[in-house]
């Protein structure tokens, strides 16, 4: 194993064995090269005044080389904001407003000890880090029935995890705690688990109350105090979507602190909370008592950032750091939450009128982008197919019985058509 990634295993150890313990083998040998290009180029960086020929991207006039073609329309933007290659991690304003922001919105986080966050090629590539770094093949991750189906690619597929599911709803359509209860201390024998909390849900739109919330932290100390060492991700893509009645922060800081054996990981991004789905901007945040333990988690994730996708894309940080400064930021960010609150409740007075009889049910939902019919008469697979056929409206077919609906972005005043098509639909397939 290499000398550095030995040293990082030694800091973690020495900080939180369980944290040790929790990394895959991956994870145990993955490293950042201290001295390699990068670290050679920032030290050229910082004192060849002469010439550097280090960095492999071209110059001239005293910045990077670039083409008018696309600075024309990038001009709001200095070329050395855009061209050059990011820093794996990041760049470090950006890391640093978006840790701020962190801590503006999650309030419990002010006194905790948590990490930098570390900036991924959006969430996606988050959640593979998490499974590069902490699953190796048979280990249990726990996540509901009702989940985005991109978990059994990332956990099972690439690592070779036991996917472990159960119920998101209770008879009563409430959080299922008792589930995950159950799911995690099945793992007691193997002593590890990685648990994935994703809120507001994808497919459902349903974001736990402040008693689940106390049921899920629990559920979780349990485990850890029967010896489970237990990693423990929230996937927070949807953020700061609460409509109603729902939690309003990441249970990642009521996590972090809470257990030796409890390592909370934060995956969140600018995708869906700032509606720049297609700039991939995404960050990995750890939380841990010992900085030792922080540090060496942080070196370990850039290092399979460096092994993967070498560092994300510059022009999209520059641009949400821009607005993260904007004194428009807050403002124009609520308009378009009060866009998204008014769809949703839009939905809600709908599916609960009465026009559309009996032919199906709803899970609750109160946050995010979407939200699930039950269907009671036909099959949701054969209903998506004729609702694009006959009507041309595309939905999600989940099962036999659940149709995922995204009235996030479907304009309010279309949305009785929509509903009232599908209800069609339905009355179609029963003939």
């Amino acid at each position: 194993m290499n000398p550095l990634a030995e040293q990082l295993n030694e800091n973690l150890k020495s900080g939180n064995i369980h944290v040790y313990e929790m990394l895959s083998t991956l994870g145990k040998e993955i490293y950042f090269p201290k001295e390699g290009i990068l670290s050679q180029s920032a030290e050229a960086t910082a004192g060849a005044k002469k010439y550097n020929a280090t960095i492999g991207i071209a110059t001239e006039n005293g910045g990077p080389m670039h083409l008018a073609a696309i600075q024309d329309t990038l001009s709001a933007y200095k070329p050395q904001d855009l061209y050059p290659y990011a820093p794996p991690a990041g760049k470090p304003e950006l890391r640093t407003v978006w840790r701020e922001k962190m801590i503006r919105e999650n309030p419990s986080l002010a006194d905790r000890s948590f990490g930098n966050p570390v900036v991924t090629n959006a969430l996606t590539h988050g959640l593979s880090i998490v499974a590069d770094l902490f699953v190796d093949e048979g280990d249990a991750v726990i996540y509901p029935d009702k989940n985005w189906e991109n978990y059994e690619l990332t956990f099972g597929i690439r690592r070779h995890g036991s996917i472990v599911n159960y119920p998101l709803f209770t008879d009563d359509m409430r959080f299922n705690s008792q589930g995950l209860r159950e799911a995690l201390l099945a793992q007691k024998d193997k002593g590890k688990a990685i648990v994935i909390l994703n809120f507001p849900n994808n497919p459902t739109g349903y974001t736990p109350g402040a008693k689940e919330g106390e049921e899920i932290i629990d559920a979780v100390t349990e485990a850890a105090e029967a010896g489970i060492n237990v990693v423990v991700v929230t996937d927070d893509a949807y953020f700061g979507l609460f409509f109603e009645d729902s939690l309003s922060e990441s249970l990642f800081g009521k996590l972090a602190g809470r257990h030796p054996r409890i390592l909370p990981v934060k995956v969140d991004g600018a995708t869906k909370e700032e509606y720049v789905w297609g700039f991939r901007v995404g960050f990995i945040t750890y939380a841990a008592e010992e900085a030792g333990v922080l540090a060496a988690l942080e070196q370990k994730t850039i290092g399979i950032i460096r092994a993967t996708v070498s560092s994300g894309a510059h022009p999209s940080q520059t641009f949400v750091l821009q607005a993260l400064k904007s004194p428009e930021f807050e403002a124009q960010k609520e308009d378009k939450f009060k866009v998204m609150k008014g769809r949703a409740n839009k939905v809600k007075a709908l599916l609960d009128s009465g026009k559309y009889g009996n032919v199906w049910e709803y899970y609750p939902f109160n946050s995010g982008y979407f939200m699930c019919l039950k269907l009671s008469t036909v099959n949701a697979e054969e209903l998506r197919q004729h609702l694009i056929r006959e009507y041309g409206v595309g939905t999600i077919a989940l099962g036999d019985t659940d149709l995922r609906i995204a009235f996030s972005c479907i304009a309010e005043e279309n949305l009785e058509d929509l509903f009232d098509l599908i209800y069609r639909g339905v009355q179609d397939l029963q003939g």
